[in-house]
This record gives C-alpha cells, structure tokens and sequence, in this order.
C-alpha cells in the first residue's frame, strides 16, 4: 500500500465523519477540491468537480445549512439524512480511494466510510432530539452551528491534512462511544 493510498483513505474517512455532520457541505468541499485541482479523483467520480456539480452541491449546501436552524424541521431533516449520510460517507469514501482493487475500496467504503458517516450523523440526530425535547427547541440553532462548524473545520483539515483528519475523526469515534457508555441505560440486575 503506497503512501499515496493511506492518504486518500485518511481523507475519505475524514470526510465521511464531515458527513454525519452535514450532508453536502463535504460533498461541496471536495467538488471545490477537484473543481480547483486540490485532489484527483477517480476516473467515475470526476464529474463531482464539474462547474454543475460545484453549482447544485453549493445550493444544496446552503439550503442544508439553514434548514437546520428552523426547530422541528431540523428534526424532520434528521429522520432523512441519517440514513443519506451513510449513503454519502460510502460515496465520498468510494470518490477518493486510490490504487485498490474494488472489493476493498467498496468494503472500506461502506465499512468506514458509511459507517462513520451513520455514526456520527446518528450520534448528532440524538442530540437535536434530546434537544428539543428539554429546550422546546431553543437550543438546537446552537446545535446546528456547531455541527456546520465541526463539519466545515473537518472538510477543510480532511483536504488539506488528511492524516490529521483521521487522527480527528479518531477522537471524535472515541468521544461518542464514550457518551454512548455513559448514558446508556443500565441493565437491572436481579439477584
């Protein structure tokens, strides 16, 4: 495996995890990375640097963003984008790897890519709901700019220092399974 290939896993595992946070917003980002010669991608997935990629994915970026902000609908959009995330992290995920044969970029790219993508996407989906279910919806416009934020910061290490990015998205993995482990609901123990 050339150094060329761990890189391409390390950014599209970053923004796979950039996914669970935003939808398009990653997907814009690397269309602005081909768009600009940043990043080649495969042969089948050049068309994401198209000027009418770069175009659909910016409106859909910002229509993405500002949905989030309207209470209750951001709730709605989360019963809709966990599952597309786990669709775009594989897609993201199966754009950049590089130099692997198809059985293992499609397995990277549904276990890591997907995967990462429906965790986090999951994980923040919880976090609205719980949310608005103390704040009335109040809280979540402060949600939903740190999740554009954390999905805006990942997109952009993702590109540019990738290997950082995994390291990141490391932590990020970590910090989640450790609040899943908090929270979750003790087993009652008979005796």
């Amino acid at each position: 495996m050339t150094i060329e290939t761990i890189i391409s896993i390390c950014l599209g595992i970053g923004l796979a995890a950039s996914v669970g946070f935003r939808v398009f917003l990653p997907l814009f980002a690397l269309s602005l990375a081909s768009y600009f010669d940043v990043w080649q991608l495969n042969e089948s997935w050049q068309w994401i640097g198209s000027t009418t990629a770069l175009i659909t994915l910016g409106v859909t970026t910002l229509v993405e963003i500002f949905a989030y902000f309207i209470p209750y609908i951001d709730n709605l959009l989360d019963s809709i984008t966990v599952p597309l995330a786990a669709l775009a992290g594989t897609a993201v995920m199966m754009s950049t790897v590089a130099d692997l044969s198809p059985v293992v970029t499609w397995s990277l790219a549904i276990i890591a890519g997907g995967g990462t993508a429906a965790a986090i996407a999951g994980t923040s989906s919880t976090t609205r709901l719980a949310s608005t279910t103390t704040t009335g919806g109040l809280g979540n416009p402060i949600i939903s700019t740190l999740e554009t934020g954390t999905a805006t910061v990942m997109s952009v290490i993702s590109i540019f220092l990738p290997i950082l990015a995994m390291i990141l998205v490391v932590i990020i993995l970590f910090v989640i399974f450790k609040l899943y482990k908090k929270f979750k609901p003790s087993k009652v123990k008979n005796h």
